[in-house]
């Protein structure tokens, strides 16, 4: 079985090979999402609604180092990657010179994901094309937080009750999360007339009475899942239940298109050709499908001109939706199949049939 040691060398070497093909001296990678990829699952963060982290990697030719100050040192060494071979340089918060600190290390062309140095050139796009194909290791750990962001979903849907708000099943599908040590980076619900009119609904004072979607992106180890339920009290209208079944459809042609070496335009084309044969064309106009995941919430979104080929052991997360209902989980684009790292947990299910294949999705839960 690979070690964490072994994980990060490989991920050395991406990241050096990068530098031969760019000719550029360092790269200075700054954010969050590309600090937990190359030290195999830390963690940088100290504001959780920042895309960037409190300590720099700078990985040369020869070495790789991680910058920051005294308050963050003690921690990243004692916590985060003090088994790694990482070099750590620091100063006084109140004196902290970055730039000096880099000069030290390197000099010459710097290629970075954010804005430091000032003076480097921001490739942050071909940088994370390093992490799109993921090791063992990651899918592993990438496992884990989808089965644990699926359980959440399921205990938040079987416990939450008519006159509760949109605040208190967030906090109730949040504290689970946590419970576990993940983070809600994504936490979407809304109830009743809410869901057909908001694709990002963020949690308000509003009430439910009859119907509730949950919506979450679970991160532990840098890894972001996106997966989506709903709920329902009571008779489930035939209206809503036509509709899911829709989308359920539409999901199945999502995921079984994604096949390594498979244009991402060809998989959304295909995706939207079934909107239109469930009898939804348009609705695919009113939210983003989806696109490539894994250490940020999506790498890109998906459209009928991607550029983009989907890798072996790369992550997606599509989110088709028609108004009032959506269906959403992450999957893996592995070699032999498309693998559901979010699986629901005790959920029902529906079966649904696409081009000779079957796969379960999950239904609206009615209580």
């Amino acid at each position: 079985m690979m070690t964490r040691q072994q994980e990060v060398g490989i991920k050395l070497q991406r990241v050096r090979d990068f530098l031969e093909r760019n000719e550029v001296a360092a790269v200075a990678l700054t954010t969050q999402a590309n600090f937990a990829w190359l030290t195999g699952g830390s963690d940088n963060h100290v504001v959780t609604a920042s895309e960037g982290g409190v300590g720099y990697i700078v990985v040369t030719a020869t070495g790789q180092h991680i910058v920051t100050n005294n308050i963050e040192a003690p921690r990243l060494e004692d916590e985060e990657v003090g088994e790694l071979p990482f070099e750590i340089h620091y100063m006084n918060w109140h004196e902290q010179n970055r730039e000096a600190m880099l000069s030290q290390i390197v000099s010459g062309t710097v290629a970075t994901d954010g804005s430091w140095p000032a003076v480097a050139t921001n490739m942050a796009e071909e940088i994370a094309r390093l992490r799109w194909r993921l090791l063992e290791p990651e899918i592993e750990r990438y496992k884990e937080v989808g089965q644990a962001a699926s359980q959440a979903l399921t205990e938040t849907g079987q416990e939450m009750e008519p006159g509760m708000s949109e605040h208190q099943i967030g906090a109730l599908l949040a504290g689970k999360l946590l419970a576990v040590g993940i983070t809600p980076a994504v936490l979407l619900i809304a109830v009743d007339e809410r869901i057909y009119k908001y694709r990002h609904p963020i949690p308000t004072d509003n009430t439910l009475a009859r119907q509730a979607e949950l919506v979450v992106g679970a991160r532990k180890w840098g890894l972001g899942v996106s997966a989506t339920r709903l709920v329902h009290f009571g008779e489930l209208p035939a209206e809503l239940a036509d509709k899911h079944a829709a989308v359920c459809q539409i999901d199945a042609a999502f995921i079984l298109e994604t096949r390594p070496d498979t244009p991402v335009k060809d998989i959304f084309r295909k995706a939207t050709k079934a909107y239109q044969e469930t009898g939804y064309a348009d609705e695919w106009h009113l939210h983003h499908q989806g696109g490539g995941t894994g250490y940020a919430p999506r790498d890109y979104i998906a459209g009928l001109d991607s550029p983009e080929v989907v890798r072996e052991d790369q992550a997606f997360a599509w989110n088709p939706s028609i108004t009032g209902t959506k269906s959403e989980d992450t999957i893996i684009a592995r070699a032999d199949q498309t693998q559901i790292i979010s699986p629901a947990a005790a959920w029902p299910m529906r079966e649904i049939e696409y081009q000779g294949q079957k796969i379960a999705r999950p239904d609206i839960l009615v209580r």
